[in-house]
């Protein structure tokens, strides 16, 4: 069962949709009509998905440079403190995502005409990963057990990006940090339309060759690359 909401962060964004804290209250409700077992919740993965939606906001309601460090820590405690109360609801395994890497998103590799991702950016990912990294070899070491487990999207979409996706059951990626849909010009964006209903965005001929969909979203094919690259993790 799936309780994410797209555009939805540890905290609240944008998107006026419920946060993490709200979904797993949800999650709760659900435990406490019965609608699960607790065999069937011993049984159970959940997986935490986390996508950088608490910093596009951080970004786009004005956060400072200076800020950063603080908002991160404080992002990786919430998550952190989420992951603990859906282990006590009584799921054995939790397992959560590290930010993919935000910095070769098409939206940050634009202005270098899709060629190289925003390093600085990447610095700040890897400030969150390192944190979520300690917090939960800390929670392993406080259940005496391997409850928690981080699914690494950071070195699965470096490894696809690096080798264009050439590894087995992979299809290769010529560019793989250009999107295949994008406004004609910054003013629009993938899907846009004018006044008229006309078109304002293109499409590239063979999305299956393409890693991104649009500036923020990979294809189908580029998360089949992304899952390869997970295959052992996994």
């Amino acid at each position: 069962m799936n309780f994410a909401y797209g555009g939805t962060g540890v905290f609240s964004t944008l998107v006026p949709e419920p946060n993490m804290t709200t979904q797993i209250d949800f999650f709760q409700d659900i435990i406490h009509e019965k609608f699960y077992s607790g065999s069937d919740l011993h049984s159970s993965v959940a997986l935490v998905s986390v996508a950088g939606n608490d910093y596009s906001n951080y970004i786009a309601t004005n956060g400072t440079a200076q800020g950063w460090q603080p908002f991160i820590t404080k992002v990786v405690n919430q998550l952190v403190m989420n992951m603990k109360r859906i282990h006590g609801m009584g799921v054995k395994k939790v397992v959560v995502t590290a930010l993919q890497p935000l910095g070769c998103l098409p939206r940050s590799t634009f202005t270098s005409s899709f060629q190289q991702c925003n390093g600085t950016e990447n610095e700040l990912v890897s400030f969150h990963n390192l944190l979520l990294q300690q917090a939960v070899i800390k929670l392993n070491n406080d259940t005496k057990d391997s409850t928690f487990a981080i699914l690494d999207l950071y070195d699965a979409f470096m490894a696809v990006f690096k080798n264009k996706g050439e590894n087995p059951g992979s299809s290769k990626f010529e560019n793989p940090l250009k999107p295949c849909c994008a406004g004609i010009s910054t003013e629009y964006s993938c899907g846009s339309v004018d006044a008229n209903g006309a078109k304002k965005y293109a499409v590239c001929d063979d999305p299956e060759a393409a890693f991104f969909w649009d500036t923020v979203h990979p294809t189908q094919e580029g998360w089949r690359a992304v899952y390869s690259a997970l295959l052992q993790e996994l």
